[in-house]
């Protein structure tokens, strides 16, 4: 594709590359049209004598045909695309879901000169008709080839580079636990928020439960709890009490042990959310939340709650991962927040 001043007798046909305002100031010609021979007249009523402007090449596509070529190329199921217009495409979502994305051949295809792709995070929930993500295509035109390198990208795997995984609703347990005396308070700071996030993401709570922790019996007392609501149905259990879990051998995953599930992370670099624990009994997900929980803003719950609801086993390393963007905005419920100046 060419792109240069052009003389405006030889401007007929070719793409206006910037908007053009009219005498009174307001917009005469928009950027991305093909000049008639009536705009050539009136730019030269103006004084014009020449105009930027592209001009196509053989081989050259268009920026909506490109986009839509993109869009078609990346797009897997659960997605529905927009109209295009201006080079822009979006990739919306069919019903709530998951996104799911290959960020490493992502990243590849936006290494391609002309060709961007912007999507919502890896594992974010979605909302219907929510942008999951924006093709934009930034010339006027972009060579074949370039649509061709995106193609044998998309094609190295069976799996699109974007996806949208259903949510189904799942039966979730709350259980919580702290001393007989602040029951009601413990309950009152966790419930609301927890309850909003899970109805939120298509599931509902099923059931909350309280297991007080005074004395050595607190730890077998837990484990019945347990595996008494994994008998009745449950499809994950979130554990969040007065006290987050302090340690890898706490009541919380010693009871987790004791009846024979399997703790796959402690701790996690994410704040706020540090005290965060998955673990599994058998092929139910237990979430162990911190006490940030108790708050409705953007925390470690928000990111892992989602996979868990889909049906993600998740390992310590899914975790781990998260340490780059983990520093998330201060939550005023913490009894201890992060100081905010130097020593």
């Amino acid at each position: 594709m060419k792109f240069a001043p052009v003389p405006l007798d030889r401007a007929e046909g070719k793409i206006l590359g910037h908007n053009i305002a009219g005498p009174d100031g307001q917009r005469l010609l928009r950027k991305g049209k093909a000049l008639t021979s009536a705009d050539i007249a009136a730019l030269r009523e103006m004084g014009h004598r020449s105009v930027y402007a592209a001009e196509l090449e053989p081989g050259d596509v268009g920026e909506d045909d490109a986009a839509r070529a993109v869009a078609a190329q990346v797009m897997g199921h659960g997605l529905l695309p927009s109209f295009a217009g201006g080079g822009r495409m979006n990739l919306i979502a069919a019903q709530l879901g998951v996104a799911r994305v290959d960020a490493e051949r992502l990243n590849r295809i936006n290494e391609i000169e002309g060709l961007t792709i912007a999507t919502v995070a890896n594992h974010a929930a979605v909302n219907a008709k929510q942008i999951v993500a924006t093709i934009k295509i930034i010339p006027f035109a972009v060579p074949t080839s370039a649509l061709e390198t995106a193609r044998r990208i998309c094609g190295e795997s069976d799996r699109p580079i974007i996806h949208l995984d259903v949510l189904p609703a799942r039966r979730v347990v709350l259980i919580l636990s702290g001393m007989p005396s602040v029951r009601d308070r413990v309950v009152g700071d966790f419930e609301p928020a927890l309850r909003a996030r899970i109805e939120a993401l298509g599931s509902h709570l099923a059931a909350v439960d309280y297991v007080p922790l005074e004395s050595e019996d607190s730890e077998r007392d837990l484990s019945q709890a347990l595996v008494r609501h994994a008998e009745a149905g449950a499809q994950l259990i979130v554990l969040a009490g007065e006290t987050a879990i302090m340690d890898r051998h706490d009541i919380v995953p010693r009871a987790i042990e004791r009846v024979h599930g399997e703790v796959t992370c402690f701790g996690a670099p994410v704040d706020p959310g540090n005290l965060l624990m998955v673990a599994y009994l058998g092929e139910l997900p237990i979430l162990g939340a911190p006490g940030c929980a108790r708050s409705r803003k953007i925390n470690v719950v928000d990111w892992v709650l989602p996979r868990l609801l889909a049906g993600d086993r998740l390992t310590r390393r899914d975790i781990t991962s998260l340490g780059v963007g983990g520093l998330l905005e201060e939550i005023g419920e913490r009894p201890r927040p992060r100081a905010a100046k130097p020593l």
